[in-house]
């Protein structure tokens, strides 16, 4: 029996990991993709609970307000600033991280904004193909291209880029060959950041399995019709039948593995992933 609901739930102080680094106070700056819901949001009210000043870039403006709220609710909210941007038009990727810069010193990007559509590859419409692929991984580039210079220039080059993966980065699932073939590509993107890093810009990502965000929710009704099943089967069968473990991680799960990655106690990761998926890879 699968255990705990699929409904997003909410962040509370009780569960953000906070950790001791001299470099987590208003002075240094992390920019959150994706801000404006799930692991975005998430991430962007752990960090700034550990006193980063975060940039929440979203195409969606509603939803980042909604995350200064929520992050008001973690006593976060005065570290939080938003900026609305497209990750498909490198031209707003370059003004939001000049936002970010103007700041105090850039330090930090984790790229998390996703999409997911449900198809088999021959009836995979390739603008949708290209439009994740745009986001998530053409995106994750820009920003990362953008940062980078920032990150270098600071009093002592350290800094690090995080990289939302999957399980999916790893192995692959039917219908998904978008996301799938961005994942993969956001590995590499993240070793190539860890090979030109110089040892002091590190880089990493992180992979999860299923986890309780609405990108995971609102696929459940397309992946049930599209396979014939419930969609209670589609949550015991196809997201957790591999799984160990029969329950879906929360976003603050998730958001504490990246405070953890950008901290000095992670100063050994660098080019590699994060992987935590309930055994779903390495048992059977």
């Amino acid at each position: 029996m699968v255990s705990g609901a699929t409904e997003p739930p909410e962040v509370t102080v009780e569960e953000i990991q906070t950790v001791d680094d001299d470099h987590f106070n208003e002075d240094a700056v992390a920019i959150v993709t994706g801000g404006g819901s799930g692991i975005g949001r998430a991430t962007t009210i752990a960090l700034a609970h550990n006193g980063l000043t975060v940039v929440a870039t979203d195409v969606d403006e509603e939803g980042l307000a909604e995350t200064v709220e929520k992050a008001r609710a973690c006593d976060a909210a005065e570290n939080v600033e938003t900026v609305t941007a497209d990750l498909v038009n490198e031209d707003d990727i370059a003004s939001m991280v000049e936002a970010a810069a103007e700041l105090g010193d850039l330090r930090y990007v984790a790229n998390i904004a996703g999409l997911q559509h449900i198809s088999p590859i021959e009836e995979f419409p390739t603008a949708k193909f290209d439009e994740l692929l745009d986001v998530m991984l053409r995106g994750p580039f820009l920003v990362t291209k953008h940062a980078i210079p920032h990150i270098r220039a600071t009093d002592d080059g350290v800094g690090a880029i995080g990289n939302m993966a999957s399980i999916h980065s790893h192995i692959a699932t039917q219908d998904k060959v978008a996301y799938m073939s961005a994942k993969f590509g956001l590995r590499g993107l993240t070793q190539s950041i860890a090979a030109e890093g110089e040892g002091t810009l590190r880089s990493f990502s992180v992979s999860t399995g299923y986890v309780k965000t609405p990108l995971v929710t609102n696929q459940i009704p397309d992946t049930a019709e599209e396979r014939g099943i419930s969609e209670q089967e589609v949550v015991e069968d196809v997201m957790l039948g591999e799984s160990r473990v029969k329950e879906m991680m929360a976003p603050i799960d998730v958001a504490n593995l990246f405070t953890f990655g950008f901290s000095k106690r992670a100063r050994h990761l660098n080019g590699g992933d994060l992987t935590f998926e309930g055994g779903h890879l390495y048992t059977y």
